[in-house]
């Protein structure tokens, strides 16, 4: 070997080095965060195994309006699994801005076409509401297939392409009606920020629900002689059975992240923001009854 190539030589092996240096880094890294459960981005689960649909915070809080629309229309679990899958569709349960020619929301809905305003369509209430109008006077919308019924309310330029969401759609609304318990797991980031607040929570709970799921009471966070470092806690009653109670124990899940929710306790079971896998645990005996749901904000 000549001594102009061992230079070289000694660049390729010091690049070898270091490169598996890196890998060793980053095997590293993955093994510990594995064994620590790190969360990673807040992230949301319905069902398990090759039944099994994961979706972020986000879309999670839009699901769980418009199933929260339906059920205080008094309408069936089959409406709501049809405007969810149509919202799958349209905009992955995405409330956008924008879309095909003026098309707006989750639900692709037109200004021009007398849906509402641009402004009413992006309020995930209003808009869900548009859409259960329009499926109510769909006849026997609860016995057709459901790219029929959803096309009816939507006359899309596709419509066989509803039909592929009915799965997802499926198992979403077993969870955000309550049929399904403790059915579906969240993450949220509620460590960090602002606290919980209280009237916002309020209020979501009452366009969503009605005034029947208005907190009979509201104890510590930021209020009048209490310290703003103590975390509200919301006492919302279940009025009838106790798959109300999961309703709206899941929809708190659903929309954790945005409304600050740090812990839900019904039916026996706790639901906590910290907790790395995202699920329920049996609560202590000393728990809500079923009677209420307990919401814990951040604080």
């Amino acid at each position: 070997m000549s001594e102009s190539t061992r230079p070289a030589r000694r660049g390729r092996l010091a690049r070898s080095g270091a490169a598996l240096a890196v890998l060793c880094a980053l095997s590293a890294y993955i093994a510990v965060h594995q064994v620590t459960g790190s969360k990673g981005a807040p992230r949301c689960v319905v069902g398990r195994g090759e039944s099994r649909y994961d979706f972020t915070p986000d879309q999670a809080s839009n699901a769980a309006t418009i199933a929260a629309v339906g059920t205080s229309r008094g309408l069936p679990e089959r409406a709501v699994t049809i405007a969810l899958a149509t919202a799958l569709q349209e905009s992955a349960l995405r409330n956008i801005a924008h879309g095909d020619r003026d098309s707006l929301g989750l639900f692709q809905q037109r200004p021009s076409m007398g849906w509402g305003t641009p402004e009413q369509i992006l309020d995930p209430v209003y808009s869900a509401g548009k859409f259960y109008d329009g499926l109510e006077k769909v006849p026997g919308y609860s016995r057709l297939p459901l790219t029929d019924a959803a096309q009816r309310v939507q006359k899309s330029g596709f419509p066989q392409a509803y039909a592929k969401h009915e799965p997802d759609a499926t198992l979403l609304a077993a969870a955000l009606t309550g049929r399904t318990p403790a059915g579906i797991s969240c993450t949220a980031d509620v460590k960090e920020g602002r606290p919980g607040d209280p009237a916002a929570v309020r209020a979501e709970l009452v366009r969503a629900f009605g005034r029947s799921a208005a907190p009979t009471s509201v104890s510590g966070g930021p209020s009048a002689g209490r310290s703003a470092a103590e975390p509200a806690l919301l006492v919302v009653p279940v009025r009838g059975e106790e798959r109300h109670g999961w309703e709206i124990a899941q929809w708190a899940v659903a929309r954790a992240d945005e409304l600050r929710v740090a812990e839900v306790v019904y039916g026996g079971k706790v639901w906590r923001a910290d907790d790395s896998g995202g699920g329920w645990d049996k609560a202590p005996s000393s728990a809500a009854p079923s009677a209420a749901v307990h919401l814990r904000l951040a604080r």
